[in-house]
């Protein structure tokens, strides 16, 4: 195992550069036959944003004008009545509008996004988390959110020191972002997160404080602490320095410093609020998930998949034009297919990833076997650094492991997996 901390943010198994074009394309009736589909996942992505930060390396566009906006929106209805078709009467437990930025969106255009979700879900029932930015968290936006149900808002203030802003081509103020604070706050949606980033150029121990306590005077429900990647085709990506230790060192600080302020840690980069989780009944080791929009991925019990991806803006803008063009979404294009002993690697690390741990009951009423049977040699090398620990009912990772989720993810990664990534061509 490599032994540097920070490899690579696992937030979901396989990642999108080990999924290949499908030959033939399965028909949506034909992927979700036969799926529980009692409680899944609905999420709409929006591949908008005013600007690109630096360190994104996420699918999406900047200067998006009002006609492909619009188009956008024409084309997820579009999609959204066959995927409809394809999923019957699929009931779901949670719901999320991503991005990009969906707050890009006008007020008008966010009553639309949402009448495409309510296509599937009454959005006042479910627990429904919406991203946005300093820029575009108006209040004429969070006024259509907060009415249609929204329960979570996540805002990507980075850093509250300006120059540190700037250094993660994040050009924002202070003032801008203390106001759309604000207006998240009087628009009275239950939860409030606050993105912010470690390891970024000229960052101190003393300025990374500064910005942890910044955002603890708003007392949000939830503070994501983000590590600073820099990565292929992304605005830092030319940069190249090493700072693993200035990283880690910092990122033990935010720690440290939320848990004294009384947060709890639900994984490596996710702090909450005691009592302010969101109830909602979806596990994302089992239950199935339904994307809508070019970014989207969804996923079933044995295939994953989305549309094609990229990162690169002249790619990014091949494929949403693409994609409002397209009349026919009865089909899934790109994807992977689990099998059996991929479902169990998956359920490994969506499980061993976050504080809670891995439940070992479980896991062997779900496949019948043990995780330490099942992944002896892949397990060892953390258990030896200390930084597993295992009871008779829990797997669980170490402070120290937690630490090092961002090695031990990719860690965990199947050879074929593996394979298909390094293959892949970034663009």
């Amino acid at each position: 195992m490599t032994t540097g901390p920070y490899q690579a943010y696992v937030y979901s198994y396989p990642h999108k550069t080990a999924y290949r074009p499908l030959d033939p394309r399965p028909s949506l009736r034909e992927v979700w036959a036969g799926e529980d589909t009692r409680a899944l996942f609905l999420y709409l992505h929006v591949p908008f944003c005013e600007m690109r930060c630096g360190f994104c390396n996420l699918f999406t566009r900047t200067g998006a004008p009002e006609e492909l906006t619009g188009a956008y929106l024409d084309a997820l209805e579009r999609q959204a009545a066959a995927v409809r078709d394809a999923v019957g009467d699929a009931t779901f437990a949670t719901a999320a509008f991503g991005g990009g930025t969906p707050t890009y969106f006008t007020a008008a255009e966010l009553e639309r996004l949402c009448d495409i979700a309510e296509r599937f879900a009454d959005l006042r029932s479910v627990p429904l988390g919406v991203e946005t930015s300093p820029a575009t968290a108006t209040p004429d936006r969070l006024a259509v959110l907060a009415e249609r149900g929204t329960t979570r808002i996540s805002i990507g203030v980075q850093s509250f020191v300006d120059a540190e802003a700037r250094a993660a081509v994040r050009p924002q103020k202070r003032a801008e972002v203390e106001t759309a604070l604000g207006n998240i706050r009087a628009a009275a949606i239950p939860v409030l997160n606050i993105d912010l980033i470690y390891g970024i150029a000229g960052q101190t121990p003393a300025s990374w404080r500064y910005s942890l306590d910044a955002a603890l005077a708003w007392r949000p429900e939830e503070i994501y602490l983000y590590p600073l990647y820099v990565r292929p085709l992304t605005g830092l990506g030319k940069i190249g320095r090493e700072w693993d230790d200035q990283r880690l060192e910092l990122y033990r600080a935010g720690r440290d410093h939320l848990l004294e302020a009384g947060y709890e840690q639900v994984s490596m980069r996710m702090f909450r609020l005691p009592g302010s989780e969101s109830g909602t009944e979806y596990c994302c080791q089992t239950d199935g998930m339904v994307g809508l929009g070019c970014g989207a991925r969804s996923y079933t019990s044995d295939l994953h998949y989305s549309f094609e991806y990229a990162v690169g803006a002249g790619q990014v803008r091949a494929i949403i034009d693409d994609y409002v063009r397209a009349e026919d979404f009865t089909t899934a294009r790109v994807g992977f297919r689990l099998d059996a002993a991929e479902r169990r690697r998956r359920h490994l690390l969506q499980s061993l990833l976050q504080a809670d741990g891995l439940d070992r009951g479980l896991y062997r009423a779900r496949f019948g076997t043990d995780p330490l049977d099942d992944f002896p040699e892949d397990l060892k090398p953390f258990a030896d650094r200390g930084w597993l620990a295992e009871t008779p009912d829990l797997l669980r990772l170490t402070p120290e492991g937690l630490a090092h989720s961002d090695a031990i993810g990719p860690a965990l990664f199947s050879a074929e997996v593996r394979a298909l990534m390094d293959a892949y061509e970034a663009r």
